[in-house]
Formats: C-alpha cells, structure tokens, sequence
C-alpha cells in the first residue's frame, strides 16, 4: 500500500457571487516555485465559471482573484464552464473543460501562450448523438456491452424528444506531442479512450466518424475493480516517467449508500505509444474519509485534476464532495515501485 498524506482543504467557497455555492475540481500547473490554480466556481443555480489562485510551493496560497477568470461566452457553454485541466505543450498551453448548455455536457478547449490571456476553440469532442455513436460502433464489431447501458439517460421519459449529444467530459492532453501529434485522453462511459491528431484542425465530423468505425482499437483503460466499476475517467494530465506514462484518475462504484468516487493509479506503457496499459493498482490510491469528502454537494467524492511534483513528493489536488478543494501527497517513486508489482500480463 501507499502512504497518502491528506494535506486538507485549500479552498472553499467564498460570499463572492461567482463562488457562493462551491469550488472544486481545480486545473493545476507548476511554473518554477509557483502552482497556479484554475478551479471550478458555483453559484446559486449551478452556473460554473473558473476561478484562479496562486500558490506559493504547493500548499500556500499568496494570491486568489475575486472575479471568474474564464466565464461562459457561447451557446455550448451558456450554463457553465466547468472542470478545468491543464497542461503546457510546446509554447502553447492547452486548458480543457467540460461546456455545459443546460442539456449537453461536452469537452471542449482554450489556450494561451502567458497564462492570462485565453482563446477559446470550441468543443473539439464528437458532435453526434448517442444513437449515432452506437450505430457506429456496433458497426466496428464487439465493444464492451456496458457502453451501451445508458440509454435511459439519453431517451429519458419525461421529454423523449429532448437533444441529448453523447456526453463526452474529462478531456486531458499529455503534456507533450508523441510522435508529432497531439493526443488527448477523453471519457465516453464507462472508460477511458485515446485520440491523436497532427493538428486540431482535424478533428471533424469525418475525422470521428472514422474513429467511431475503430472504436475497440482507441479504449485505453475499462473498469476491471469493484471500487470503478460503474465508470471511470481521465482525472490528472498524464505524468512522463521513466516506466511510462503515470495517469491518476478517478473511478466510480455504485454502493448500496450511493455513488463512491476515488483517486485510482494506473500506468501506461511505452512511453511513445500510450496506447496499452502496463499497470494497474487493484485497489484506489485514496478514497473519502474525512467529513469534507463524505458530505457536500455530492457525498463520498475525491476527484482528481491536477498535480505538482515537488522532488520526490507528488500532490495531487482534487475536488473535495463537489464541495472543497483539497490536496493529498504521496512519494511518487515509491507509488511506481507499487504500481511495477501489478504489471499487467497480455
């Protein structure tokens, strides 16, 4: 087992009219001895905008703005922006959220060459709905039965005519181009999938189709353990070791007290190809056990989104019960010695 140190609440809601509701689920990026904080802020209503905080080191805050750094300016986020990521590729940084309408909740992305000033390029998942992508799926050949178990949330008895698009959320980039191309992780539930483009300019319509045709070929990681197996989903960017890439997500039980959300580790294997898994801890790195964690807005959730390596210690910042924003740490080569010991056989 590891050893996780709960460094505990850093942020909190404020009487600020942006974040008078909750704050959670924070981007993370460390520049020199700096970690910046782009965090998701509600208010009444449940109308997110990102808020910002800097860090001096990776617990202290010295500076936290007391208006939305980035707010809803189009129809595909008219309800919210929401769950921020973050990381820096080239001299470019790529933030991505989820952009929320009221209905349809997609990943969508902004980036900036100084941190402040942000440009925003729409949803960059795919446009089609949920019958589409199970048309074009089946059309591929077996996929596992579980994606297609939503139905009822797509065709939902009250109003069966309502637009629902395929929800696709938790879109992170690795933090570097492989092989010339940037390539991204995103969630269709119940796993996580890969895609990889030379520009975005080529993910259209055609570009997904495409990739729908090949589904099976573009999953990355499926639940296997009982603490995600209802779903999982990209939660930090991906960490470049030297074993491979180093991914903290998060996974989902139903329990007969609920949904249960924890911090599970898994590591991916070449280093140029992140497309097979290597390892996978059975068990979740961390889970809810503090009052804050088991109660807020939603009940018993660690959701991770960001980190900063600081030497050997690792923090990892998560929303807190959609409530709080807090910080556990962990030695990271003694989580990859771990890790190495569940080396997956194929």
């Amino acid at each position: 087992m590891i050893e996780i140190k709960k460094e505990g609440i850093l942020l909190s809601k404020t009487d600020l009219d942006f974040e008078n509701e909750c704050v959670l689920n924070p981007a993370i990026i460390r520049e020199g001895d700096n970690v910046h904080m782009f965090y998701r802020a509600v208010h009444e209503g449940n109308h997110s905008s990102i808020g910002y905080c800097k860090l001096d080191g990776p617990l202290t805050i010295v500076e936290r703005w007391e208006k939305p750094f980035m707010v809803p300016e189009f129809d595909y986020e008219s309800q919210g922006v929401e769950d921020p990521r973050i990381v820096k590729i080239d001299d470019l940084y790529y933030m991505t959220y989820t952009a929320y309408d009221g209905t349809n909740a997609r990943g969508a992305l902004a980036t900036s060459k100084d941190l402040v000033h942000f440009k925003k390029h729409g949803i960059i998942v795919p446009p089609i709905t949920y019958a589409e992508f199970v048309f074009l799926a089946e059309t591929a050949g077996k996929v596992n039965e579980n994606y297609y178990r939503n139905q009822k949330f797509y065709y939902q008895e009250s109003d069966p005519e309502k637009k629902i698009l395929l929800w696709d959320k938790n879109v992170v980039f690795f933090p570097r181009r492989i092989n010339d191309k940037l390539v991204f992780l995103h969630r269709i539930r119940p796993g996580i999938q890969i895609a990889s483009v030379d520009s975005l300019k080529d993910l259209t319509h055609e570009f997904w189709g495409n990739y729908f045709l090949n589904f099976e070929e573009h999953i990355v990681l499926d639940p296997i353990h009982g603490h995600e197996s209802s779903y999982i989903g990209a939660g930090c960017p991906p960490i470049e070791t030297e074993y491979g890439w180093l991914l903290i997500y998060h996974g989902v039980e139903d329990t007969d007290k609920g949904r249960i959300y924890s911090a599970c580790a898994a590591a991916l294997m070449d280093i140029e190809n992140p497309t097979k898994e290597l390892a996978r801890l059975p068990y979740p790195l961390f889970t809810p056990e503090y009052d804050w964690e088991l109660r807020g807005e939603v009940n018993n959730v660690v959701f991770p989104t960001g980190t900063a390596l600081f030497g050997d210690t690792l923090f990892i910042y998560y929303g807190a019960a959609d409530s709080h924003i807090a910080c556990a740490s962990l030695s990271i080569s003694a989580l990859m010695k771990e890790l190495l010991s569940y080396t997956i056989k194929k």
